[in-house]
């Protein structure tokens, strides 16, 4: 597999032909990340992981089937059509590629603020994406982790639990457009310490083999 780290949460999966596309939200490129998409998968309904109009141009251009949890209709709109509703521990194929369904629920921002679905997803057995919770998949040992270091409802401790429980061989932050050099600097050095796995931040673009 191919695959491209856009910023915060977006990630591009390319395996044998098929080109799938996950959170392309309103902080990363989402209509570079869409270009050629043959399936999506968004974890859940917030804008940071899903830019509706960017979604809905690319579907005009060529149609695609998007993956989500079936409480995703709402947000979607009109494209609400192209949704195929998915379920925690279900397996699946999208552009091709093997996926499986972890979670369910989004971490809690506050008590105040309704908890909504959001589906972690684990792609060709070895690629882990969670969305925004830290669900710990107990049936697959994940290679690749995608981890989200920053977040309104993230605490660092969490996060380094998170990602030794995982237990990947390596580490990429993901969700973290909301900090800024300083923010980069202190958490980079502290996950590089703490996480027990190989940890890097990816510049938006860059690729690498999964």
């Amino acid at each position: 597999m191919r695959l491209t780290k856009y910023a915060h949460s977006c990630l591009r999966v390319e395996h044998d032909g098929g080109v799938l596309v996950i959170d392309p939200g309103m902080f990363s490129d989402p209509a570079v990340a869409l270009d050629g998409a043959d399936a999506v998968l968004i974890t859940h309904e917030h804008p940071d992981h899903l830019d509706l109009a960017a979604v809905n141009r690319q579907l005009a251009r060529r149609p695609f089937v998007i993956h989500g949890p079936a409480s995703l209709a709402g947000a979607l709109g009109d494209a609400a059509d192209a949704l195929r509703p998915v379920t925690p521990g279900e397996s699946f194929t999208a552009a091709g590629i093997p996926v499986r369904a972890h979670g369910g629920r989004h971490a809690v921002i506050h008590p105040d603020i309704p908890v909504i679905d959001n589906l972690g997803y684990v792609i060709n057995e070895v690629v882990y994406h969670p969305g925004d919770a830290l669900f710990v998949p107990e049936d697959v040992q994940v290679d690749t982790l995608f981890a989200p270091i920053h977040a309104p409802w993230s605490k660092f401790s969490e996060v380094v639990d998170f990602i030794r429980a995982v237990a990947p061989r390596r580490v990429f932050a993901l969700h973290d457009a909301l900090l800024n050099d300083n923010g980069y600097a202190v958490l980079d050095r502290q996950y590089t310490a703490l996480s027990g796995s190989e940890y890097q931040r990816l510049e938006p673009g860059t690729r690498i083999d999964g």
